[in-house]
């Protein structure tokens, strides 16, 4: 796991700027660092040594040295792809997985990403015809960023890396801030920073002569068997089983994280590290460390867990988002951080459980309550005009229900996060503000290619491509580097998700539980009450905080500010606020993400440019 920056374009000392540009993302690759520098072209890297812990120092050059790689991420089969191509007379320097990127793009081209199983962020650079090549994993688990400004091109795992660079022009994307504020994170391929974007999952890239090209070369889908569920969940059990000791390859030591679901109990069971780790709150219904202990005590394992303090929390917020390189409200980014700070005090490499939920239909979403599923029962002629009137109507009781059981998922399902409806979010924030892309923007692109399918197909599509990469494995890339770990998810698999893709409906989601073919599969690790058990997915008692005097008084003090003043109407943040302290209603997932937006704009542009002007 690492880290790498770059550029192609004419740059006075680019050495030195480059060194910069690298110093900004040493977290991400502390144990050693590399430069290539030719004819306008740099590439820098940061080195968590994971494998081949002597030989594995980049930038790396294939056999004629025409060829040079910067590479972030771990490739799972890179061993039988090596053997594959040494049978075909290429030569190895290296016992690394770096080296196959380098030798299968000689042998295969842009098709190499096909053959890639793992989670991978890499740029290879042609020094003879002076192009690029770039690509990004299936499932966007590692971050690509890219900005042409003033003839050159800025590349990078993170985007403060572009910083340092003289043609980079730091300016608000003010097209952001709007969907930002219903999603609680940055949703558009161009980022918070004007100029600059994400290369989206299952991409690659192209750069030749200043002209970019982007092409997707993977798209998830389900294709639904009549397979018997008992052979389903055999398949699951050996895919999974298969992925977690692919995903176990390392020279360093690895653990596991652990809460009380069963995705990560799945994963140390069968993982079986020495250590597990979990964090929680001193507040039982927000800590799931007793639940971890128990499973890692019937395991034979070491669990490490650390209660939170809440105002070293909230003294980490402002770095927390810094990390993040743009504002993300989701508060489980805040346990997350603190998880993977205890955990790169063992290890190195831990495994994790993100993407069952999403490959396997494990959302409270995804079902229909008793109360939903008898009001489907009425005729869909009563149904759609109230679903239809619910829309424009403000928030009450009963307001969901209409909606969700009179129109089709794509007019109301965005993911697993909606936080302020598309019309408050827009008398929120002020004229210059209101022009960003809208929710059915958004969604539409995703929902345009499942037409037809099945209601839970197209929201486990979405989700799968909208909340996973750009919230959930965001979070949990920057997180675990910022305190210069690797995380891995073994669930996020090619071959695991061949298999889910298998699972007809019934055997996803049903009246018996969400998940049910995986949670059967998982008892064959795990005891029942594990398999069973609900996880409650990190959760953080920020109501309760914005509720104490020296937090609400230092929100109050942040929405009061000129700075707030620049972005929102702050009577109406203030209204929300005291509203929220008073106990009428609950209001603190808007209030959080209003003010971790604040927080990031503090470190971007305010604390940021300070800094620089020194």
């Amino acid at each position: 796991m690492c880290g790498f920056t770059g550029f192609i374009g004419e740059t006075e000392n680019a050495a030195q700027v480059l060194e910069e540009m690298m110093d900004r993302i040493v977290h991400r690759g502390p144990d050693s660092e590399g430069q290539f520098v030719e004819h306008g072209a740099a590439l820098g890297f940061r080195r968590l040594s994971i494998i081949d812990l002597e030989a594995g120092t980049q930038p790396m050059f294939n056999e004629d040295e025409g060829l040079v790689l910067i590479f972030n991420g771990e490739i799972y089969n890179f061993q039988e792809l090596r053997e594959e191509l040494v049978e075909k007379g290429h030569l190895f320097k290296t016992a690394t997985d770096s080296e196959v990127i380098l030798h299968g793009f000689e042998e295969y081209g842009k098709d190499i990403v096909h053959r890639l199983r793992g989670m991978f962020a890499f740029v290879i650079y042609d020094r003879t015809a002076r192009k690029m090549f770039a690509a990004r994993d299936p499932f966007g688990i590692k971050p690509f960023y890219y900005a042409g400004m003033d003839g050159t091109l800025l590349f990078g795992s993170e985007i403060k890396s572009f910083l340092p660079h003289p043609a980079f022009k730091k300016e608000l994307n003010e097209h952001a801030l709007l969907p930002y504020l219903t999603f609680q994170y940055p949703v558009s391929n161009e980022t918070f920073f004007k100029g600059v974007f994400k290369l989206p999952a299952a991409h690659y890239m192209e750069y030749d002569k200043g002209r970019l090209t982007t092409t997707r070369y993977w798209t998830p889908e389900f294709n639904e068997t009549d397979a018997p569920l008992t052979q389903l969940v055999e398949e699951i059990d050996e895919v999974v089983k298969e992925s977690i000791h692919a995903h176990r390859i390392s020279d360093v030591k690895v653990g596991s994280f652990l809460s009380s679901g069963v995705d990560s109990s799945y994963v140390a069971s069968v993982l079986k590290p020495h250590q597990t780790f979990t964090v929680g709150f001193s507040d039982a219904n927000f800590s799931e460390i007793d639940h971890a202990q128990i499973l890692s005590n019937e395991l034979g394992i070491e669990n490490v867990s650390e209660v939170l303090d809440s105002v070293e929390c909230f003294r980490e917020l402002g770095k927390i988002q810094y990390m993040m390189d743009e504002p993300h409200s989701n508060p489980s980014i805040v346990p997350l951080y603190f998880l993977s700070r205890l955990a790169s005090e063992q290890v190195t490499v831990v495994l994790s459980g993100e993407g069952a939920d999403e490959l396997f239909g494990g959302y409270d979403e995804y079902t229909a309550s008793p109360a939903l599923q008898k009001y489907r029962k009425l005729p869909s002629f009563i149904r759609k005009p109230l679903g239809r009137a619910a829309l424009k109507l403000p928030d009450m009781r009963g307001r969901q229900l209409m909606i969700k059981g009179g129109l089709p998922v794509d007019e109301w399902f965005i993911g697993q996060a909606k936080i302020f409806e598309e019309r408050d979010a827009r008398a929120l924030v002020r004229k210059p503000y209101r022009g960003g892309p809208g929710i059915a923007t958004v969604v539409a692109p995703f929902y345009k290619k499942t037409k037809g399918q099945d209601p839970l197909n197209r929201m486990q599509l979405l989700d799968l491509q909208l909340w996973l990469t750009d919230d959930i494995l965001l979070k949990a890339d920057k997180m675990s580097m910022s305190h210069s770990i690797e995380l891995r998810v073994p669930f996020l698999d090619k071959k695991v998700m061949e298999v889910a893709a298998k699972v007809p409906v019934r055997y996803r989601v049903n009246p018996k539980a969400t998940k049910y073919a995986f949670r059967l599969a998982s008892r064959k690790a795990l005891p029942e009450v594990s398999a069973n058990r609900k996880k409650i997915g990190f959760p953080v008692p920020i109501r309760n905080w914005i509720r104490e005097d020296g937090y609400f008084n230092e929100i109050l003090a942040m929405f009061k500010s000129d700075m707030a003043a620049q972005f929102f109407e702050t009577e109406e943040m203030c209204r929300l606020l005291e509203e929220h302290r008073s106990g009428k209603v609950n209001n603190a997932r808007k209030i959080w993400t209003m003010y971790m937006f604040l927080l990031w704009y503090d470190q971007y542009f305010v604390k940021e440019t300070e800094s620089a002007a020194q």
